[in-house]
């Protein structure tokens, strides 16, 4: 498990292939912010939800010069099933190695009904364009998020 980051910390670099099997790193963000967000799984409730409220919120984002990344252990092929079936206007990016999920901290020990297992725990990070985090949301409620990251990406010069 990768340690905690707060504000002020340099973002881990990251190369991922997206759902169009296009890398993306956290270099093609410099000079821009980016909500670089962490979920479980796609196609799930939860899921669905915040990546539906962030596509909703995409065009002020983009006002803000602000891009959205969402981050999960699946491939590539089931990030495009699930943006098409939902038109998420967003891009998903795949980890299934787990090493950028491990150095931002997110690959965590959790439990369900008593029994433990690792997993995705649900983590956004807003990166500033001098590629540090200026905000960070752990084991994020999804009622709400969305609207409370375009806030504070509105702060961010």
């Amino acid at each position: 498990m990768g340690k905690k980051l707060g504000p002020g910390d340099k973002a881990p670099n990251f190369e991922l292939p997206d759902d169009s099997e296009k890398a993306r790193t956290l270099k093609s963000y410099a000079g821009k912010k980016l909500v670089l967000y962490f979920y479980p799984k796609d196609d799930t409730a939860g899921c669905t939800k915040e990546a539906m409220d962030f596509s909703a919120l995409r065009k002020e984002f983009d006002a803000l010069g602000t891009e959205i990344l969402g981050v999960s252990p699946d491939l590539p092929a089931s990030h495009g099933k699930f943006k098409s079936k939902h038109n998420l206007a967003l891009d998903l990016a795949s980890d299934p190695a787990k090493e950028t999920l491990e150095a931002y901290g997110v690959w965590t020990e959790k439990s369900m009904y008593g029994r433990k297992y690792m997993g995705v725990e649900r983590t956004t990070f807003l990166i500033g364009p001098d590629g540090k985090i200026a905000a960070v949301w752990n084991k994020v409620k999804v009622p709400g998020h969305a609207e409370a990251v375009l806030a504070a990406a509105r702060e961010i010069s």
